[in-house]
């Protein structure tokens, strides 16, 4: 594809929507020489008038009406492009890293008051159960659960995660018989440890013999296990702060009131990097949203 020279082009774009040399010289910066020097450069190159030069004004041929309104669409798409990079080029960005339930089910619903408070952060989510070395640059910051330490890391504790279990009304779960004789739902933790929630460990806190802990259906991903409780499937261990939502709405119900403690969440950053200021705004808005949860989760 062979074009004439941009600066031609753009000299014939800016003298046909003023209808004059003078005046696309006064914006292109140039003197009404250069315009019609340029412009005789692109007639010559194109093989056709494009002007019909008069005393007081220029007019449009055939040809160049039929050239301007492309070049016109054409130079106004650059500016809208070239716009759209410096914007993001000046964009406040904020990577973090964060737990793929943790974002459905506590983060999510309270982003838009992050956006509202600071609409200058393009805030990006990396969600994934695998944890991501934040020395690498990928992500900018990270919320995870654990117990800890982390070292060379700045930890900020959000609040500790307690587990209990959840179900369908409409299974009528109200004493230890009845759990006794209810499908168990289980959650497959990635890395177990001694505070990992499980029937067993429930089961002996509270004093209920007789739980059959095996069978059942076991979940990667507690979401799912959840929906599996709400469908009536069977009655999960899992924490009653992923699952507000359900509780409120009814779809769940928590029938006992005993609750194991799990790890703490806590939000991860290393206190560098160029965008520093974007991550300390994100945890003060963590400690705010954290400040105003009903209790402990």
């Amino acid at each position: 594809m062979s074009l004439p020279p941009l600066a031609a082009l753009r000299a014939f774009e800016a003298a046909a929507r003023h209808q004059s040399f003078k005046k696309a010289a006064g914006e292109i910066a140039v003197t009404p020489t250069a315009i019609s020097h340029q412009i005789r450069l692109l007639e010559e190159a194109l093989g056709v008038r494009l002007f019909d030069r008069k005393p007081r004004q220029v007019v449009l041929t055939q040809a160049g009406q039929e050239l301007y309104p492309v070049l016109r669409d054409g130079f106004v798409s650059f500016a809208n492009a070239v716009d759209a990079i410096r914007r993001r080029k000046t964009a406040r960005g904020l990577t973090v890293s964060v737990l793929p339930s943790f974002a459905a089910k506590w983060l999510l619903p309270r982003l838009p008051d992050f956006q509202k408070r600071h609409p200058d952060i393009h805030l990006r989510l990396h969600t994934s159960a695998a944890a991501v070395d934040l020395a690498s640059g990928v992500v900018d910051a990270a919320i995870r659960y654990g117990r800890g330490p982390y070292p060379g890391l700045v930890a900020q504790t959000m609040f500790r995660e307690t587990f209990a279990p959840l179900c369908s009304p409409m299974l009528g779960i109200q004493s230890g018989d009845d759990l006794c004789n209810a499908t168990l739902l289980h959650l497959d933790w990635l890395s177990p440890d001694d505070v990992t929630p499980t029937w067993e460990r429930w089961a002996a806190a509270n004093g209920i013999k007789g739980l059959k802990t095996s069978g059942g259906i076991s979940f990667s991903d507690d979401t799912h296990a959840i929906q599996a409780a709400i469908a009536g499937q069977g009655v999960v261990l899992a924490s009653p702060a992923m699952a507000r939502d359900e509780l409120d709405a009814g779809l769940l119900t928590m029938p006992f009131d005993q609750h194991l403690d799990g790890h703490p969440y806590h939000f991860l950053h290393t206190g560098r990097g160029t965008n520093r200021a974007e991550v300390d705004a994100f945890a003060d808005w963590i400690s705010n949203q954290v400040a105003t949860l009903p209790t402990a989760s």
